[in-house]
């Protein structure tokens, strides 16, 4: 195989605004593995709030691409074997997995759908996210959407707001990146009208002390986010957590992610396939496990305003599978 990677930046159509700040652009590492004239793609952002520097993953690859590059030609699960021993960051863990899925389909011919038996007749629609505004503008942008499925970021609690959006009659999630205390999580969770949202996404900062105070049987759908890294957190988040979002750079790409949507599935989650800001190379790669989860959010590159690729789309929502092999991911 030849590895080859690359950092580009994508830039986002407009100011995207949620509690962590707020971003013009996102840095984004591109990975390739190459084999007998096919190309197999991976991708990850750089992310602050989880401590991602793409120069350190540069670096990681440089030391380790003969390593990588040794690797003989095996079924992808085989392959991620490999990458455990080499104790990568998640985030390029799952690059370099995604690449080596598309890699592998491409060269057997085959979709990674066909691959894994997945049925796609049913498919989630994705949401759209509504930045962090003031909520007289939340509602305008929401109001002139296409798209029927909206996470509405919050950076703190307000009660008038989470009523207007309530009472929009549109389909809304809550998402307030960790920006709720405890205090506004057991009103939220002991109203009856809070059911009505779709889900209430990671209400407190990352951590145990803190989702301790959510409780899974009342009326609030909380679902986990940073709190939800990989499958080892589950079991201590039944309690707390109706819902869990699984993103591929969080649990380390396509494989661990196929476990941990089996184990979610085993002790009754609702599950959501998540993206960060990523160009369609990441977005093919999550949409591809959209027939198996409850809830898709795969906005993130529609929020592009340079997209690197073509692939699986999301069209107002819909979710577009294109059934080549591989991932189906294409270099524009």
């Amino acid at each position: 195989m030849i590895l080859h990677w690359q950092i580009v930046q994508l830039q986002l159509k407009e100011t995207f605004a949620i509690a962590y700040g707020n971003y013009t652009f996102r840095e984004a590492l591109i990975v390739s593995l190459q084999s007998h004239g096919e190309k197999g793609f991976g991708e990850c952002t750089a992310i602050d709030y989880y401590g991602i520097n793409l120069n350190d993953f540069q670096a990681i690859l440089n030391r380790l691409q003969s390593v990588i590059e040794k690797q003989r030609l095996v079924h992808p699960t085989e392959f991620y074997a490999f990458l455990l021993t080499l104790e990568l960051p998640s985030f390029l863990r799952s690059a370099l997995d995604c690449a080596y899925w598309d890699l592998f389909g491409k060269l057997e011919k085959q979709s990674f759908l066909t691959l894994n038996d997945i049925c796609f007749n049913q498919l989630p629609q994705s949401s759209i996210t509504i930045s962090v505004d003031s909520i007289d503008k939340q509602l305008e942008k929401i109001a002139q959407s296409n798209w029927r499925y909206f996470k509405v970021k919050c950076n703190h609690f307000n009660e008038s707001d989470i009523r207007k959006l309530s009472e929009s009659g549109r389909n809304i999630a809550l998402d307030s990146n960790g920006s709720f205390s405890a205090q506004d999580c057991l009103w939220l969770e002991n109203t009856d009208w809070i059911s009505q949202f779709t889900y209430l996404e990671q209400p407190m900062k990352k951590g145990a002390e803190q989702y301790a105070n959510l409780h899974a049987n009342l009326s609030a759908n909380w679902m986990a986010d940073e709190d939800c890294q990989d499958s080892a957190d589950l079991n201590l988040l039944v309690p707390h957590y109706q819902s869990i979002n699984i993103k591929l750079v969080k649990c380390g790409g396509l494989t661990p992610a196929l476990e941990m949507i089996a184990e979610a599935r085993r002790l009754g989650f609702k599950i959501m396939i998540g993206c960060m800001t990523e160009s369609t190379i990441g977005i093919s790669a999550g949409a591809v496990l959209a027939p198996w989860c409850d809830y898709a959010d795969l906005d993130g590159a529609n929020l592009i305003a340079n997209d690197i690729a073509k692939g699986n789309q999301i069209v107002n929502g819909i979710i577009q599978l294109n059934e080549k092999p591989g991932l189906g991911i294409k270099l524009i």
